[in-house]
C-alpha cells in the first residue's frame, strides 16, 4: 500500500487546486434561477452558519487518483469537550458511516465530520482520532467517536488503492476555515460522479425571516448518486437524454451536512435531517437499492440547561419553516455541486463530462426558468 511523505502531500495540494476553469463556471443563482421561497445567506454556504468552517484535501495524481477528504467542523473549539447537539437520518443504508450510532444514541456529535471515498474510511477515521487525541484537555480520553462518511469514486478513482491517509484526514481537518467554500471536484467531490455527469461538493443556505426565527440553515452535500435529473421542475436529463436504466444504474451515494443555528433537540434535528432527503427526489433520485443516502444534522446553538436540566430549544410547532428552508438549501446545493465541476479523467482511461452550462441555461429558457 502506498504511504507519502508530507512533502509529496503538500505537492498534491497545491496541484490539486481547483483550476481556472472551475473557477469560471457558475453557481444556480449566477444563471439567474432561484430555489423556493426563502433567501440564501451572504455566502450561499453552509458557513452562513456562524462558527461552521469546511476544509478539503484533494488527492489528483497521476492518471489513476482522483479522489480526498473534506471536513466540516461545527465550532473552532475542542468538539469532544463542547460537544453539538446532532442526529443522524438514513434514506438508504447501503453505505459506511463511521460513528453513526453513537449519535443516534446519545444526539451528539464529538469530532469533525469527514468525507471521503468508500474503502478509505477507516483511514480517515484513524485520521481524526488522531487529531482529537492531540487537542489539548483530551490528554486523558480513551474513547473517540469519529464520524466519517463516503461515497464510492471508484469509477475515476482507483479506490482499491486506499490512497487516502489519515494525515490526509487530519490536513483536511486543519485546513477548515470560515467564509467562501470550494465546490465541484475538490476534497472529497474529486471522483464523484451524479446522473451520469460529474459530480462532487456543492453547498447552499437559507436565512429565515425574523418573524419566523430569524435562524440559519446551511448544506453541504456530496453527490455521487444517479436518477433522472431535473433542475427547478425542468425535466435536463430526459431532454439531454443522460439519465439511469438508458446507459447504466441509478446506483450511488449522497452525504448532506445539514447546519443551523437554531436551537434544536437531537430528536428535532433528526426530523430535520429527514427533510433534506426530500431534495434528492426532487433532483431526481429515487434512493436505489444500491445508493448510500445518508443525512447528518447538527445545531450550533449554545444551550444553557435551567434547574431541571431541560434545555430551551424552538418549540415543535415552529420547526415546518426550518423544514422547508432545509429542502431548498439542500436541493440548490445539489445543483450547485454539478455546475462548479469540471471535466475529469482518471482511472483507466476512465472520463466524466461535467454538465454543459450552455445546453442547462438554453433548456432553462425554454422551459420559463430564465
Amino acid at each position: 500500500m502506498k504511504r507519502y511523505p508530507l512533502l509529496f502531500c503538500l505537492l498534491i495540494t497545491i496541484i490539486s487546486t481547483p483550476s481556472a476553469d472551475a473557477s469560471t463556471r457558475p453557481r444556480l443563482r449566477d444563471l439567474g434561477v432561484k430555489v423556493g421561497i426563502f433567501k440564501p445567506g451572504p455566502l450561499n454556504a453552509i458557513t452562513d452558519v456562524a462558527g461552521v468552517r469546511v476544509g478539503h484535501m484533494t488527492l489528483a495524481v497521476g492518471d489513476s487518483i482522483r479522489t480526498g477528504v473534506t471536513a466540516i467542523l461545527p465550532h473552532d473549539g475542542n468538539l469532544f469537550q463542547n460537544k453539538v447537539a446532532a442526529a443522524v437520518y438514513v434514506g438508504n443504508g447501503f453505505g459506511k458511516l463511521v460513528g453513526a450510532t453513537q449519535v443516534q444514541e446519545l444526539g451528539q456529535i464529538e469530532t469533525p465530520i469527514v468525507l471521503t471515498n468508500t474503502l478509505s474510511v477507516w483511514n480517515a477515521a484513524n485520521g481524526v482520532v488522531d487529531y482529537m487525541l492531540s487537542l489539548p484537555g483530551n490528554e486523558n480520553v480513551r474513547s473517540i467517536n469519529p464520524m466519517v462518511g463516503e461515497t464510492n469514486d471508484g469509477t475515476l478513482n482507483d479506490i482499491r488503492g486506499q490512497h487516502v491517509r489519515r494525515e490526509h484526514a487530519i490536513e483536511a481537518i486543519r485546513a477548515a476555515k470560515t467564509g467562501p467554500v470550494e465546490e465541484g471536484c475538490v476534497g472529497a467531490g474529486t471522483g464523484t460522479v451524479c446522473f451520469g455527469w460529474k459530480g462532487g461538493i456543492g453547498t447552499s443556505s437559507r436565512h429565515l425571516p425574523a418573524g419566523l426565527g430569524g435562524f440559519t440553515i446551511g448544506v453541504l452535500v456530496q453527490t455521487n448518486f444517479g436518477g433522472i435529473l431535473d433542475v427547478a421542475g425542468v425535466p435536463v436529463g430526459r431532454e439531454l437524454g443522460q439519465y439511469s436504466y438508458k446507459k447504466e444504474t441509478a446506483d450511488g451515494s449522497c452525504m448532506i451536512i445539514v447546519a443551523t443555528d437554531a436551537p434544536l433537540s437531537s430528536n428535532q434535528l433528526a426530523r430535520l435531517a429527514k427533510r433534506a432527503t426530500l431534495a434528492l427526489g426532487r433532483t431526481g433520485s429515487a434512493m436505489s437499492h444500491g445508493s448510500g443516502d445518508y443525512a447528518i444534522a447538527f445545531s450550533t446553538a449554545k444551550q444553557a440547561a435551567d434547574t431541571l436540566l431541560r434545555y430551551a430549544t424552538v418549540r415543535d410547532e415552529r420547526l415546518s419553516p426550518l423544514f422547508q428552508a432545509t429542502v431548498e438549501a439542500t436541493e440548490e446545493a445539489i445543483y450547485n455541486s454539478l455546475l462548479k465541476a469540471t471535466d475529469t479523467r482518471g482511472y483507466q482511461g476512465s472520463f466524466v463530462e461535467a454538465i454543459s452550462v450552455e445546453k442547462l441555461v438554453a433548456l432553462l429558457k425554454s422551459h420559463g426558468r430564465l
